[in-house]
């Protein structure tokens, strides 16, 4: 038995999962309040939507540029303080938000959300290989879903409580401010904008008293390059990274991925005002969205690996999720929202499986490799605002399709190739 299998059985695997569990839940929160945002910034900061879309834009293109980094620090400090870390900017992030929203500088709020994104990818970048390395990387989905359930319930109550809190009234807000005078509208907005300040910064000092207490916890701290290495087989001994495609392969599954679940969660919101929908029903589209992934993650918990392995589990949710899209596209107003909103059915389970199968065998690799998927998360920025851009010069119900189709398909090559490539030829 390796040391840290052994580490893990004294330390009781259960509260562990439990720990990471709450770090999945937390996360969760923070990430999908990024769709109901979209609205509130296009009608606090008077920006068009492309400009809104800055919001998400800004928080995933922050895994990009963090990924890296974050492979190096967790180096330095090890996972659990990297865990701790990662809170500690979120909290900083948090603030920075709340105090330029308060102040209508959409910059500075717009910087605020990429520094929430910075310590969600040291976060990502050390909790995503642990939570698969903490027991057999064949049931890492298994494990995946479980933290994938607490990330969903919390994404779920995310739009729900800023809506109640925070967007509510947007539709009558939005009609007094065009027709109003421009000192009255200045006055409406800044009110509207200063909403956000007490639950951001309630925010910060939770996630920084969170990251107190991972430090005190009883996480055990593993060694990746010991208990991922013995699924490395005829692989072992690589020099690089880059000597494993099938990792890198699967952070270009990832980038796909991320894009077409946040055009899912996040774009709903447009993708319902697209049809004339009221903001105040789409304010809570994305909660349906994240609803249906909790669907999915039970599914995937009774089904894998018992029925199914993980790679056909991921090449079945890539041919269903085409298939949802052409639903969508085939439909109009509540109807195609529904289509869209079950995407979230099939895109739960494509993270549990594209991660352990991307860093399988990737011993002293991993944090690297954990980077490169991470990175990849980018792909929240980037496909989301391809779909504000067009849809102002095309169909936005063909424009979705032509987007998130081709990323299916991609998936699809995954589970049924890409995962298994250069792992029978050795290093």
């Amino acid at each position: 038995m390796s040391a840290p299998a052994a580490t893990i059985e004294r330390s009781n695997p259960l509260t562990s999962i439990a720990i990471v569990g709450a770090l999945f839940f937390i996360f969760g929160f923070v990430t999908w309040l990024n769709g109901p945002l979209i609205s509130f910034a296009k009608l606090a900061f008077d920006v068009s939507e492309s400009l809104a879309f800055l919001i998400p834009s800004a928080f995933y293109i922050s895994y990009f540029c963090l990924a890296l980094p974050s492979s190096a620090i967790l180096r330095a400090t090890g996972m659990k303080k990297g865990m701790a870390l990662g809170l500690f900017v979120m909290a900083v992030g948090a603030a920075v938000f709340g105090e330029f929203t308060t102040m209508r500088v959409y910059p500075g709020a717009v910087a605020g959300i990429f520094v929430i994104g910075a310590g969600l990818a040291i976060l990502q970048t050390a909790v995503n290989p642990y939570i698969s390395i903490l027991g057999p990387i064949d049931s890492a989905a298994q494990r995946i879903a479980v933290m994938g359930i607490c990330n969903k319930v919390a994404g779920i109550l995310a739009p729900l409580l800023i809506g109640a809190f925070v967007l509510h009234g947007m539709g009558d807000l939005a009609a007094q401010v065009a027709a109003t005078d421009a000192a009255g509208k200045d006055a409406l907005l800044s009110e509207f904008a200063a909403r956000v300040h007490t639950p951001y910064l309630a925010m910060a000092g939770l996630l920084a008293l969170l990251a107190v207490g991972i430090l005190y916890s009883p996480l055990p701290e593993l060694r990746a390059e010991e208990a991922n290495a013995e699924a490395a087989g005829a692989t072992g001994g690589r020099a690089s990274i880059l000597r494993y495609p099938h990792a890198l392969l699967g952070a270009l599954c990832i980038f796909v991925y991320v894009g077409v679940e946040v055009m899912a969660g996040d774009a709903i919101v447009i993708y319902g005002q697209g049809f004339g929908l009221p903001l105040d029903s789409t304010k809570f589209f994305t909660s349906f969205t994240l609803a249906a992934m909790l669907l999915g993650y039970l599914a995937g918990l009774v089904l894998i690996p018992r029925v199914l392995s993980q790679e056909r589990y991921l090449a079945l949710s890539a041919v269903f999720g085409m298939l949802l899209a052409i639903g969508a596209l085939l439909t109009k107003g509540y109807a195609s929202v529904g289509f869209v909103a079950a995407l979230g059915f099939a895109n739960a389970m494509m993270w549990p499986a594209i991660f352990p199968l991307a860093i399988r065998g990737l011993g002293r690799f991993t944090e690297m490799g954990s980077a490169l998927l991470v990175m990849g998360i980018s792909g929240g920025a980037v496909v989301p605002q391809l779909f504000a851009l067009f849809k102002q010069h095309h169909d936005f119900q063909a424009v979705f399709a032509a987007l998130v189709v081709p990323c299916y398909l991609y998936i699809l090559f995954y589970a049924m190739r890409g995962h298994r490539a250069g792992l029978a030829a050795g290093g």
